[in-house]
């Protein structure tokens, strides 16, 4: 249960951005995530990474998953949910 909590927190993105109009432009700007949509995106990175590495290929998605999670416990980047996390975050500091 201790990775499924880790792989959660890895995953989920700490700020994000929106869109913001004025006067007919957009800016983004970045916003702190809340604690409920943080899990939510997480889950969503997770679910996604499994489903583009297990779709159409020999590997299982139970064993995808399992590595998914332990990968994205550890904070390694190279699997999917914790890059794109990475991305976002980066994104959202350059909005600043």
């Amino acid at each position: 249960m201790g990775v499924l909590i880790d792989a959660i927190s890895n995953a989920g993105p700490r700020e994000e951005t929106v869109r913001l109009k004025y006067g007919g432009i957009n800016v983004p700007k970045s916003v702190d995530t809340a604690p409920q949509r943080r899990v939510d995106t997480a889950l969503m990175f997770i679910a996604r990474g499994v489903h583009q590495a297990s779709h159409k290929k020999k590997k299982s998605a139970a064993n995808v998953l399992a590595d998914e999670l332990i990968a994205a416990a550890n904070g390694d980047v190279r699997c999917y949910s914790v890059g794109k996390r990475e991305e976002r975050e980066r994104v959202a500091k350059s909005a600043r």
